[in-house]
């Protein structure tokens, strides 16, 4: 065999299967290829949106969360308040109660006073009336002297 002729043969089957997979093969490939490709941009541009999306959610609990911390404050500020308005409500009627306490038991200590002078008022005019008859034995007479008496026991 010549060496020239299996060379040109070589190169002849070199070209057809040059051609052949620059026609049929290389095509095949590089639509693969470009697939892929886009495939991989269009995964990197999701990723994108999806990081965009996670940084608004992140920014939107954030904001709920302040306005929940808000709403918790303002809750805690008007249950101090109330809890003061009713705890000086409390106060209040406990200071009221107690004067009234104070007030009945000095107008019933003013009465229990009231009612021992008057008992030692007739006491001292009954004691009077003894001594003076035990002084007197005959001179004293009740009836007569009714209104001496009287009057001793108004001083008195």
């Amino acid at each position: 065999m010549n060496i020239n002729m299996s060379l040109l043969g070589q190169m002849i089957t070199f070209a057809v299967l040059v051609w052949f997979s620059m026609k049929f093969v290389f095509p095949a490939l590089n639509n693969a290829l470009d697939e892929r490709a886009k495939r991989i941009a269009d995964g990197l541009a999701a990723a994108d949106q999806g990081k965009m999306a996670g940084e608004q959610a992140e920014k939107q609990a954030a904001a709920f969360l302040a306005s929940a911390k808000a709403d918790a404050a303002q809750v805690v500020a008007d249950a101090d308040k109330r809890a003061q308005l009713v705890a000086e409500e409390i106060k209040a009627n406990a200071q009221a109660e107690a004067a009234r306490i104070v007030a009945q038991a000095k107008a019933e200590a003013e009465q229990q006073v009231t009612q021992a002078r008057e008992a030692l008022r007739g006491q001292v005019a009954d004691l009077a009336v003894k001594g003076a008859e035990q002084i007197l034995k005959r001179e004293v007479n009740a009836s007569a002297h009714a209104d001496l008496l009287s009057r001793l026991a108004t001083e008195l």
